[in-house]
Parts: structure tokens; sequence; C-alpha cells
């Protein structure tokens, strides 16, 4: 409980950018040495989200919705999404990428919104992960 009270006087949007911290360093890390989910290059340095942070923030911390990308396919090609798709396909399989459809189309009939508890979880989460 002690870790958690470093948070108590942040703001959900203070959260939020650490939480991303931390995640995407994860995702990098777990990644390591594979090839951009797009496009195959290995020049890869980011932690590209298929369906986007911004549109489907219930998605923006699960870890089969974020894969190691390259640059220009992340930020220039706006994720090269029809060979992504593809790619997770293959890398997740069928099921566990129907659930990640699944639960982007219930977010955006339920809406969602980030609570502080939520955040220190993730946060917490993915800290000790990259240890």
């Amino acid at each position: 409980m002690a870790t958690k009270s470093i948070y108590r006087n942040k703001t959900i949007s203070q959260l939020l950018k650490i939480a991303v911290r931390h995640f995407h360093l994860y995702i990098r890390t777990r990644d390591q040495g594979q090839p951009c989910i797009s496009c195959g290059s290995y020049n890869t340095s980011d932690a590209s989200h298929y369906f986007s942070a911004g549109n489907h923030p219930a998605t923006r911390f699960d870890e089969n919705n974020v894969h190691l990308a390259c640059r220009k396919c992340n930020y220039f090609l706006a994720g090269n999404l029809i060979p992504y798709r593809q790619n997770l396909i293959e890398k997740i399989g069928l099921k566990k990428f129907d659930d990640l459809e699944q639960r982007v189309r219930m977010s955006k009939q339920m809406g969602h919104k980030w609570d502080r508890f939520s955040l220190v979880d993730i946060i917490e989460k993915y800290k000790a992960l990259n240890k």
C-alpha cells in the first residue's frame, strides 16, 4: 500500500501517462527482436495499437491489441492496418482476435472512463513485469 501512496496527488491524466509509459516499455521488451507486426521490418521501436488507444480506450492496455511496429507503419501509415490484422490473427489466433473485437463493440455501447484505482493497478503491474 505504501507504493500506491506516491500516486495520491497525481491527476487521472498524469496517471494515464505513467501507465502508458510502463505498458509501452513492457510491449517493446516483450516483442524485442520480432519484426514489425505490419510490414515485417526489423526497424521496430513503437508499441502499436490495432484498435487505436484514442478511439478505443478499453483496449489501450490490452496486450493482444498492442504489438511492436516500425515508426513508418505506426505513424505514417496509421498502423498499416490491413497487414496488421492478418499478422495479428496469425500471432494471437482468431479466438483472441474475436474476443478483442467483442470488447471494442461492448465498450462502444457502454463507454469507458479511467479511474485512479485501475490506472494505479496497471502502473504497478507493468512496473513489476518490467523489472
